[in-house]
């Protein structure tokens, strides 16, 4: 009886110390829930942030709030996430530069790979080698013979050191074995006020920031630096297409604070999953530039590996 009475009550003892996680996963989640942009209003990441939270919302019956919370290259926003509690109240719209972080800076507040969990890339960006509309050059190999005779040498602008848009200057400078002047902004808006304003000379861009610009004829779209030419931009070549093997490829993504339950985790997934393949989803991130590509996390955080050494060789160029 005594034995009986003993297994009963580590039976109970036990399911009051499963419960709660199982219930957090099944009931998950019980209240808004704050998607965090490490960028300021208006650039592709905050751009992608607002469309995927508001499907996001519908899909989890939840408020999924994008918050943005610039500074020092998207560590401040990175850094809030892996401070927050695991559980999957507080999410991060993760782009590619986060990963470029890694070598830009001796240090930083918080480990990339081991306080932040991979949930689903987003999307792949191109970055696009644009120009003024006014300017005289109107193909890419018009651009390339005038970078290497300028005096003083061409200026390129970016959202900030450590950019994609600045490292993609950077690794085009070094391809073509020229000088060329590095115009760090307080992100990618201000810096193309200054290229339509005649201040700059050239942006590698985020096509979701200039596409606009570009079907508006403000700007001139000359080479995007993925190795496949952008469906948006389809007449446009790419920088490979001249220097074989020059790849900047953007993506963004979604994760969260690390040691996030797996079953939060499996559903914020399930979600994001259902959310790109909306129709209207697909075409609006097209529409503006991206390329949809969902992954699962083991897929995500290969990617991360893999993408670790590739920026951290472009940053010691």
């Amino acid at each position: 009886m005594l034995k009986r009475l003993c297994i009963h009550v580590c039976m109970t003892l036990s399911a009051l110390f499963v419960t709660p996680i199982w219930a957090q996963g099944t009931t998950y989640p019980t209240k808004p829930i704050t998607l965090i942009v490490p960028y300021a209003p208006g650039g592709s990441t905050d751009i992608t942030a607002r469309l995927i939270a508001e499907h996001l919302s519908k899909r989890l019956g939840q408020q999924v709030l994008a918050e943005n919370r610039a500074g020092a290259g998207g560590n401040i926003g990175a850094n809030a996430v892996a401070q927050a509690a695991p559980d999957g109240y507080t999410l991060l719209m993760a782009p590619s530069s986060l990963v470029a972080n890694i070598s830009l800076y001796k240090s930083l507040p918080y480990d990339f790979r081991k306080d932040l969990e991979p949930i689903s890339r987003i999307a792949m960006v191109p970055n696009v080698l644009v120009i003024g509309a006014d300017s005289k050059i109107n193909t890419f190999a018009e651009f390339i013979a005038a970078a290497k005779v300028a005096k003083p040498p061409l200026n390129y602008g970016s959202a900030g050191s450590g950019s994609s848009q600045h490292l993609a200057g950077a690794l085009f400078a070094n391809t073509i074995n020229i000088e060329m002047g590095h115009i760090p902004y307080k992100g990618g808006a201000p810096a193309l006020v200054d290229l339509m304003g005649g201040r700059l000379d050239v942006v590698f861009a985020p096509l979701v920031e200039v596409l606009p610009f570009i079907q508006g004829k403000k700007l001139k779209a000359l080479a995007v630096t993925t190795p496949m030419r952008s469906p948006a931009l389809p007449d446009v070549p790419t920088v490979a297409e001249t220097f074989p093997g020059f790849d900047i490829t953007l993506w963004n993504s979604i994760m969260t604070r690390a040691g996030t339950p797996p079953e939060i985790i499996t559903k914020l997934h399930q979600a994001i999953q259902e959310v790109l393949a909306q129709p209207d989803v697909l075409q609006t991130l097209r529409s503006q530039g991206s390329n949809p590509s969902g992954n699962t996390p083991s897929d995500f955080k290969a990617l991360i590996a893999q993408e670790v050494p590739k920026w951290a060789q472009i940053i010691k160029l």
